[in-house]
C-alpha cells in the first residue's frame, strides 16, 4: 500500500471515528464540529464527504467492515465452536462500543454493506452448524432461529456499555446454550 493511500485511509478513519463520537453526543452537530473533533480542516471533511448523509453512509460501511473483521478474527471456521461462539460475541461487542450511533440506527443497505452482511451471516450459519455437529447445540435446533437468537443476544448486550465484553460474551453463550444447548430441556 502506498504511503499516500495509507495516509488517506488513516485520515478517513480519524474523521469517521470523530463523527461517531460527535454525532452520538449531538445528532445535529455540524460538519465543522466533526472536523474539529477529528483535528482536520473543515475542507478536508467536505472534500471526502459531499454531505452529512454521505458521511453517515460512510460511517455505516466503515462500521460494517469492522464488525465483519471482528467476526473473521474469531476464526469461527476453525476455532472449536464453543470458543468461537464466545469469541465472535466478545469481538463484536468490542467493536460495537466504538460504533454506538451506527449500531443504534437502521443502516443503509448499499452493495458493500449487503455483501459484508451476507458473508457474516454465512460464517455464523457455518459456526452454528459446526456447534450442532459438535454436540454443543441440540440436533433439532433450527439454524435460522439459532442465528436470530444469537444476534439478538449480542444486540441487547451491546447496550450494556459499562460491562466488560468478555463477561457479556459469556452471558450470551450461557443464555444461548441454556435455551438451545444439549443440557436440560423444558419439554
Amino acid at each position: 500500500m502506498s504511503r499516500v493511500r495509507s495516509d488517506t485511509e488513516r485520515t478517513m478513519g480519524v474523521i469517521l471515528e470523530a463523527a461517531e463520537r460527535v454525532l452520538s453526543r449531538d445528532p445535529a452537530a455540524s460538519m465543522e464540529q466533526i472536523a474539529e473533533a477529528a483535528g482536520v480542516a473543515r475542507t478536508t471533511v467536505h472534500r471526502r464527504f459531499t454531505s452529512r448523509e454521505a458521511l453517515v453512509d460512510a460511517m455505516a460501511v466503515w462500521a460494517t467492515r469492522q464488525f465483519a473483521e471482528a467476526v473473521r478474527e474469531a476464526r469461527p471456521d476453525t476455532t472449536p465452536p464453543l470458543v468461537a461462539l464466545f469469541q465472535v460475541a466478545a469481538n463484536v461487542l468490542r467493536v460495537g462500543r466504538d460504533w454506538g450511533l451506527v449500531t443504534g440506527r437502521e443502516l443503509s443497505d448499499g452493495p458493500e454493506i449487503s455483501e459484508l452482511r451476507t458473508a457474516v451471516d454465512a460464517c455464523c450459519e457455518r459456526l452454528l452448524a459446526r456447534a450442532r455437529e459438535a454436540g454443543v447445540l441440540r440436533e433439532d435446533v433450527d439454524a435460522g432461529w439459532a442465528k436470530g437468537v444469537y444476534y439478538a443476544l449480542i444486540r441487547e448486550s451491546a447496550r450494556s456499555r459499562d460491562t466488560d465484553p468478555d463477561v457479556l460474551a459469556a452471558r450470551i453463550v450461557d443464555t444461548l446454550l441454556g435455551g438451545l444447548g444439549t443440557g436440560l430441556r423444558l419439554t
